[in-house]
């Protein structure tokens, strides 16, 4: 949700590929759109983009004439529908758009409705476009967080309403997208405890200094271990992935048309070494999420031996039904 802050940009980019600078010639979003999203057992959920000029009708809104009813599929899509079997709902500022009365407006009343059907729902607020002339410096971006944070906190203690709210800073043109929504995609996960320990004892086992577990498929980070996420780490990282399958791409087809069309299998593993002696490692462990470590260089059988271990461990049904509100 927001007031036209480039969410379906963001959609694009993280979930379908699309460069950012493509971005550019998107049409704005007229009607609802629906997103299913199955990339693994963890990773399956819809999200639904709204309008960026819709605004919610309230019961004290039934007779005005221009708040158009929302329709998809030829159903009429009322606010206890969207909101009471939602689990997430991001909300996309647009950081250079200011000022920001306008969007905390919307983002207040956005609460204030979604509370009533659904109290436990989370919010997580995109400060979106962050990487223009007005943000050289990370004192900018800051300040900017500093001041919506503040006013939307104030609002929502106002109200005595008791929500979960998390704030972001994002950009297209860097990872910071694709770190925000991994923080946002892993409170849908009910096994994230679980796989947090497995890693931290992948790590300690292997000598590891941090470890991923990627969706291949959009570079979302499903899990990691419990050291700090370090952004240059995760970057390393991402850019491995976008590595290993262009080169899959080339060099790993079947010339004969046999298969799934996939470059990249429950065989694919890579190895980097860095001038720095940094190892990056990385291995598929089960149908699309695939792990990323980042150690020294040592013996690479035990560690292949732990991932197997995780990847058996790991077989086990993922959420179903959790969506994503724009």
């Amino acid at each position: 949700m927001g007031c036209r802050s480039g969410k379906s940009s963001i959609q694009r980019v993280v979930f379908h590929k699309m460069s950012p600078h493509e971005t550019l010639f998107l049409e704005g979003t007229n009607s609802l759109d629906i997103k299913y999203i199955a990339n693994n057992s963890f990773v399956q959920f819809q999200i639904w983009d709204f309008p960026g000029d819709y605004d919610f009708k309230g019961p004290e809104q039934k007779n005005v004439g221009f708040v158009e009813d929302l329709v998809y599929g030829g159903q009429l899509v009322n606010e206890e529908m969207i909101f009471s079997n939602c689990g997430s709902i991001v909300f996309v500022i647009d950081a250079q758009d200011e000022p920001y009365a306008e969007a905390l407006a919307r983002l207040h009343d956005t609460v204030t409705r979604v509370h009533r059907y659904n109290p436990d729902i989370l919010f997580e607020v995109f400060i979106h476009k962050v990487d223009g002339d007005l943000f050289l410096s990370d004192d900018h971006k800051i300040d900017c967080q500093r001041e919506i944070q503040q006013q939307i906190m104030d609002e929502i203690k106002d109200k005595e309403l008791d929500v979960h709210m998390s704030f972001f800073l994002t950009s297209i043109y860097d990872h910071s997208i694709f770190e925000a929504f991994s923080k946002v995609v892993q409170k849908l996960i009910p096994q994230l405890p679980t796989l947090e320990n497995l890693l931290n004892i992948l790590i300690t086992s292997c000598n590891m200094e941090k470890s991923f577990l990627f969706d291949v498929v959009s570079k979302v980070y499903i899990a990691t271990d419990s050291n700090p996420v370090d952004m240059q780490s995760y970057e390393l990282c991402s850019d491995m992935i976008d590595v290993v399958i262009d080169v899959s791409c080339i060099y790993g087809m079947k010339d004969d048309g046999e298969g799934d069309g996939l470059a990249y299998d429950s065989k694919s593993s890579s190895v980097i070494k860095l001038n720095n002696g940094m190892v990056l490692y990385l291995r598929e462990v089960n149908n699309v999420p695939a792990a990323r470590r980042e150690f020294h260089e040592a013996g690479n059988h035990r560690l292949q031996y732990r991932l197997l271990q995780i990847g058996d461990r790991r077989r086990v049904q993922g959420p179903e039904g959790d969506r994503i509100d724009w």
